[in-house]
């Protein structure tokens, strides 16, 4: 199993262009048709590759739903990460 770590919380307008990528494909397999300039977006990098996985912070309710995405993912967020993201949801 993969740990997932904050890479970063970003606006879709700030976002690095590096991340724009990972955007796009996580938008077109949620079907969502647009992202707002103001949609916050979590940058989770997975330790061992050079993969992200992209979390649209507004998607979810609470962190189990985040925790059950990575664990079919094959990753577990750590626990500073979630105490962040904790904050955003």
């Amino acid at each position: 199993m993969f740990i997932a770590t904050l890479g970063g919380i970003f606006r879709y307008r700030d976002l690095p262009e590096d991340y724009g990528p990972y955007v796009q494909f996580k938008a077109a397999i949620e079907k969502r048709e647009n992202i707002e300039e103001n949609d916050e977006i979590a940058i989770l990098d997975i330790t061992g590759t050079g993969s992200h996985h992209v979390l649209f912070l507004d998607s979810y309710n609470n962190l189990d739903e985040i925790k059950r995405e990575l664990l079919e993912a094959d990753a577990k967020v750590n626990v500073t990460t979630l105490k962040i993201l904790e904050g955003h949801i």
